[in-house]
């Protein structure tokens, strides 16, 4: 059945059954807007867009892998305020000639991802459109904590990045190159693997910045180094490719720097600690906060480009 057949309320229907409920939903789907529970008395909101053919390809991605990265690509994004997330609010517009069943997988991936931090899409809106479209909305809760902010570092911070990072990149790279292997970096592209509660950990920790790695770990600190006024230095020998990574970078003729430093879609946490400051283990020190401005990696400048760009 086509989204043309099945008309936008029975396709509205479809996806609200597919959705669960969170300890935060007062209401959910179903009236003019969702109630949340905002037990802070303050609301952390992060919305995102993507585009088919410029964020996403339906042959490279299923519709639930599709739902995954859009949920992450928010979620991550309240994780590195410091805070848990709690709702996700979702506006689809899709051809009319879509299958039903490809935006029930779509709600499918949304809920899972959602659900992996207790949260759940509460509304949203459906719309026809030649470009398949997807603009999630997410909001959080701080839990009594001051938001972790982009512009306290301070010279003598050292940097820490929690997660897998240039994993999502090699697989893009691999796709784009007609490959499907290795299952490894494919399936880092299709689904971020995010550590959503090191968000709050590390505001607990006393981050002094923190920030989510979406475009690239160089372009990202230094939307950290800029808000701050400070230079961050991220050291090369910090980070160990994996096996398959070498592999496919030789194979392919890439620099795996290049996927690391500048790659996106892993959506890691990088973060800012005063000297001293004793670390979990899955946070990995990568570098340090300076006097100056701007990134470095082992003090010199990387030429090796730096992220994404939504507008190139």
């Amino acid at each position: 059945m086509s989204i043309a057949e099945a008309g936008e309320f029975g396709l509205i229907g479809r996806i609200v059954s597919r959705l669960g409920s969170g300890s935060a939903t007062l209401l959910g789907p179903g009236d003019d807007a969702a109630v949340v529970r905002a037990a802070d008395g303050r609301v952390v909101a992060s919305t995102d867009v993507l585009v088919e053919g410029r964020h996403f390809r339906r042959d490279w991605c299923g519709p639930e892998d599709i739902g995954h990265r859009a949920a992450a690509a928010n979620l991550a994004d309240i994780a590195a305020m410091g805070a848990t997330p709690t709702a996700l609010l979702v506006a689809l517009c899709v051809p009319t000639g879509l299958d039903v069943t490809w935006a029930e997988g779509l709600a499918d991936g949304l809920s899972a991802e959602a659900g992996l931090v207790g949260a759940t899409v509460v509304g949203g809106d459906t719309s026809a459109s030649p470009t398949l479209t997807i603009a999630v909305t997410a909001l959080g809760d701080l839990g009594g904590v001051e938001p972790v902010r982009r512009d306290g570092a301070r010279p003598g911070d050292v940097v820490a990045l929690c997660g897998r990072i240039g994993y999502a990149a090699a697989g893009l790279t691999v796709l784009s190159r007609g490959f499907r292997t290795p299952k490894l970096l494919v399936d880092a592209y299709r689904r971020p693997n995010v550590r959503y509660p090191a968000g709050p950990e590390a505001a607990r920790l006393g981050a002094t910045s923190m920030i989510d790695v979406s475009d690239g770990l160089l372009q990202d600190l230094g939307h950290i180094a800029e808000a701050s006024v400070v230079g961050i230095d991220v050291r090369r020998d910090s980070f160990e490719p994996p096996a398959q990574m070498l592999d496919a970078a030789k194979a392919l003729g890439v620099d795996p720097y290049v996927w690391l430093l500048a790659g996106g879609d892993d959506h890691p946490l990088a973060a800012t600690f005063p000297p001293g400051v004793t670390l979990p283990e899955h946070w990995r020190v990568i570098g340090s906060v300076l006097d100056g401005a701007g990134v470095t990696v082992d003090r010199k400048p990387w030429t090796g480009g730096t992220g994404w760009d939504h507008f190139r």
